[in-house]
């Protein structure tokens, strides 16, 4: 649960504006008396599924990530901290990286890295490659 949380408040956050906003205007007088029942369930519907859904592709890409780094790959992970045009960092095994929990961590660098914000840098590599021919 710990995770779910951490993954998705912003999203959480997001989609509590979005009903209270919901609330405000099914409440108002100029609002037929069933627009609350409809609006309310609607949109938590809607909010529900799509956290859910977010946060299933999510831990999903994590799992694969983790997968590709344990059997030596490599992973490209989006390094927020530099805001320069190359603002990713390439990890593997071989560069001295490992895997504690969630996160990367490598003692030659300054930050760890989360596994929900990396990819396989082979897919990566493989796209960049096709939008060049």
């Amino acid at each position: 649960m710990e995770l779910f949380f951490k993954l998705e408040i912003a999203y959480i956050v997001i989609g509590l504006f979005i009903l209270a906003v919901t609330i405000f205007v099914t409440t108002r007088d100029f609002m037929p008396k069933v627009a609350f029942k409809r609006g309310v369930f609607g949109v938590l519907a809607f909010l529900s599924v799509m956290i859910f859904l977010h946060y299933e592709m999510t831990t999903s890409r994590m799992a694969g990530v983790t997968k590709i780094f344990n059997e030596g790959g490599t992973i490209i992970c989006e390094n927020k901290m530099r805001r320069t045009i190359s603002q990713s960092v390439i990890l593997s095994k071989k560069l001295g990286w490992s895997l504690v929990g969630n996160e990367f961590t490598s003692p030659a660098y300054s930050r760890n890295f989360f596994t929900a914000r990396c990819v396989d840098y082979d897919s990566v590599k493989s796209e960049l490659q096709k939008e060049e021919k």
